[in-house]
């Protein structure tokens, strides 16, 4: 499974509803996820730029788009971004693949 950091901030009126029925959030829209087949490893509440960062499992890029997409689509959010999250094996794999690719800079 892909492992994806999700950070988004809660739109004006999913913090009114927060506050008018403050509940975690994370309960709820884990079990949905289990339905696409993707799990909510992780997830914190932040200040700054997002105001939250949670961490996803999901079988491929397509359906952790699709998951995301209705997410988005629903207005309680802003700010949606996805990264995708490599563990240090895959990096190192990554560095690896790197060191075949043939690759000649511009002016050079």
């Amino acid at each position: 499974m892909a492992k994806y950091m999700i950070q988004a901030s809660y739109s004006a009126e999913a913090w009114a509803a927060q506050i008018k029925n403050p509940m975690n959030r994370l309960e709820i829209v884990g079990k949905q996820m289990q339905a696409m087949g993707c799990k909510l490893v992780d997830g914190y509440m932040t200040f700054g730029d997002s105001d939250l960062v949670i961490i996803v499992d999901a079988p491929d890029n397509i359906t952790a788009a699709g998951m995301l997409i209705k997410i988005a689509s629903s207005g309680a959010l802003d700010n949606v971004s996805t990264t995708v999250l490599l563990d240090m094996n895959e990096g190192v794999a990554a560095i690896k693949k790197a060191a075949e690719f043939d690759y000649t800079p511009p002016g050079q």
